[in-house]
């Protein structure tokens, strides 16, 4: 297996990876990532050691779909460059599936792909929408990758659905959540006494919805003893995003109950202390692993109405919904949830028996088992493919020969 992956930059897609190789895959795994202008190999570090990570290639820059046309025609030249350094690389001759992690990834892994047998699978994360991907990565998704995937992982259906379109006929697709981190253990108690706390756990990034919760927190919040949380670092360039935040708070007069805790490594500890757990992106989201995370933690969950996170939050069973994109919806929830520890204790208990929660080992098997179906499904066309060719050549070959024995032929 060769997981291709353009960013060491800790993220989800890069922890879901990271965690699924710490769980034992089983498989023979071999990491390609493109050079960045970091030290060392990032999240990547806690790798295995018996795990072959290469850098190979040039460097894949960020937000380049949003860029004006000179940086777009540098990235589409960047991306064939590493596309013809990954087909070089002799541990891409060597696979037998080539996995793509990202988009950016999944781009110029379909053009090394391309015109090869290499069954290749792409991990779908957003909506095969231009305000989810960009520009540019809306058209390399519809017109590159999709239509080169022989099979397509996503978190959720909505994003699959998003992107079928696009799929060849014979290409398989499956619904397989992203290794979270999720561990079984007994769930801590909700508290009924102290200071609420209300938390967010994601990248800071305007799309992630903290500004959303800020504003929802500061208007359910204002005599409540509670606090907010924001677990999560400012990649990509949003350090400005982050600033504006802390500006809102202020704005808000809260900023003394807000805090920002940037990255932290021990996400479980963290959610556990939580008494409702957040997620507010301000556009259809595949699902988020934050989600998967709340729901194990056995938190009071709390999502918008709307992408993957509804097929694992059912409103008023083990979590509870807000029309996406309105703070005033959100304040609503926020405000009936701290009322009533009751509510939280029993929207938390049915979080934490949510059926389908699968721990990382789990979530590797089940890739095994995909990566194994997809293998069988692209020798099966291959084969086929080799047959009508024969029956073909075979056909040419007996009306060349009726021809050439007919009367009066030499």
């Amino acid at each position: 297996m060769l997981h291709l992956d353009h960013t060491t930059v800790a993220g989800g897609a890069e922890f879901a990876l990271l965690r699924m190789m710490q769980a034992g895959a089983p498989w023979r795994p071999c990491i390609m990532l493109a050079p960045t202008d970091e030290e060392g190999l990032g999240v990547y570090e806690a790798l295995p050691p018996e795990i072959p990570c290469r850098v190979v290639g040039v460097r894949q820059p960020a937000g380049v779909s949003w860029g004006g046309i000179s940086l777009q025609v540098l990235a589409g030249a960047r991306l064939v460059m590493q596309a013809i350094a990954t087909r070089m690389h002799r541990s891409f001759r060597e696979a037998d599936v080539v996995d793509a992690n990202t988009a950016r990834a999944a781009a110029y892994g379909a053009i090394a792909a391309r015109f090869s047998r290499v069954p290749f699978v792409v991990h779908v994360r957003d909506m095969t929408e231009r305000d989810a991907l960009g520009r540019t990565g809306h058209f390399l998704m519809r017109r590159v990758i999709l239509p080169r995937a022989d099979g397509i992982i996503s978190d959720t259906h909505p994003p699959l659905d998003s992107a079928r379109p696009y799929v060849k006929p014979e290409a398989l697709m499956s619904v397989i959540p992203s290794a979270s981190g999720i561990r079984v253990r007994d769930t801590p108690p909700m508290r009924t006494e102290g200071t609420l706390r209300i938390g967010m756990l994601a990248r800071i990034d305007p799309w992630k919805g903290q500004g959303v919760l800020l504003d929802a927190f500061a208007e359910a919040c204002a005599d409540v003893d509670a606090c907010l949380e924001f677990a999560g670092a400012a990649p990509f360039g949003h350090e400005d995003f982050l600033a504006e935040l802390k500006g809102r708070a202020v704005e808000l007069g809260v900023a003394d109950r807000v805090i920002f805790h940037g990255h932290v490594a021990d996400v479980d500890t963290l959610i556990e202390e939580w008494d409702i757990a957040v997620q507010a992106s301000t556009r259809p989201e595949p699902l988020g692993q934050n989600v998967l995370q709340y729901l194990a933690a056995g938190r009071a969950v709390v999502v918008a109405d709307e992408g993957g996170p509804t097929e694992w939050v059912h409103d008023e069973v083990n979590g509870l919904l807000f029309p996406a994109r309105d703070a005033r919806g959100l304040a609503e929830v926020l405000r009936r949830l701290a009322a009533s520890p009751e509510l939280r204790e029993r929207l938390g208990s049915a979080a934490a028996a949510t059926p389908g929660l699968l721990d990382d080992a789990e979530v590797a098997e089940a890739h095994a088992t995909f990566y194994h179906e997809v293998i069988e499904a692209v020798r099966r066309r291959v084969t086929r493919g080799r047959r009508t060719r024969e029956t073909v050549y075979d056909e040419v070959a007996r009306r060349i020969a009726t021809v050439t024995n007919a009367p009066g032929r030499a």
